[in-house]
């Protein structure tokens, strides 16, 4: 399972249980693969409830493998080589 650009948009109460029971449902059956420009530390900006924000953190993070591209967009630097290219 893939969840892409999580925390582009704010979940509500319900959506934020859903996805921890989904998170819950998978642990340590298969993958999750997450995007998200946010640092964990914001995570309370886009899920109300800090409890639950800390348990959906705890069971992605739990034998995960993070990998930290850094803050720059890819979309947007392609887009500037490719124009810088044309020059």
């Amino acid at each position: 399972m893939l969840l892409d650009e999580l925390g582009y948009v704010a979940l509500d109460a319900r959506g934020a249980e859903l996805l921890f029971q989904i998170l819950t449902e998978r642990e340590e059956r298969s993958s999750v693969a997450t995007a998200s420009n946010l640092p964990f530390s914001e995570w309370g900006k886009v899920i109300s409830d800090a409890r639950l924000v800390a348990a959906i953190i705890d069971r992605l993070t739990f034998n995960a493998q993070i990998i930290e591209t850094g803050t720059d967009s890819y979309r947007l630097r392609s887009t500037k080589a490719k124009r810088a290219a044309k020059s």
